[in-house]
């Protein structure tokens, strides 16, 4: 899957419109990710995610990087061997285009803020 563009709210993944947070897999995509409490991940929050068993997670922070993802987090996964990529959603998905192709690669996405 490729990320066509992205604005405040709005995503284009090969051509469909996405207007919610949303979680990429290889194989599909989840348009319903909600998290526990809105602006901070937690574990609980990635919890389909690890059961995938990525090789990297990108997650995108929102258009001005308000979503926070706290260094236990971020401790965690990379305990878990998961290259952990944590950006402004904008540069998120260029991360995630660029390594999509090279590993197995999800990538979480917060839309606004």
């Amino acid at each position: 899957m490729k990320i066509d563009s992205y604005s405040f709210g709005e995503m284009v993944i090969d051509g469909q419109v996405y207007k919610t947070d949303l979680i990429i897999y290889h194989e599909k995509i989840d348009s319903s990710w909600w998290r526990k409490e809105g602006h901070l991940v937690q574990i609980e929050d990635l919890a389909a995610i690890m059961t995938s068993s990525p090789e990297a997670l990108v997650i995108g922070t929102g258009y001005m990087g308000l979503m926070k993802v706290p260094d236990g987090l971020r401790k965690e996964l990379t305990g878990k061997n998961i290259e952990l990529y944590v950006e402004k959603t904008s540069r998120a998905i260029e991360v995630f285009n660029s390594i999509n192709i090279k590993k197995k690669t999800v990538a979480a996405f917060h839309l606004t803020c």
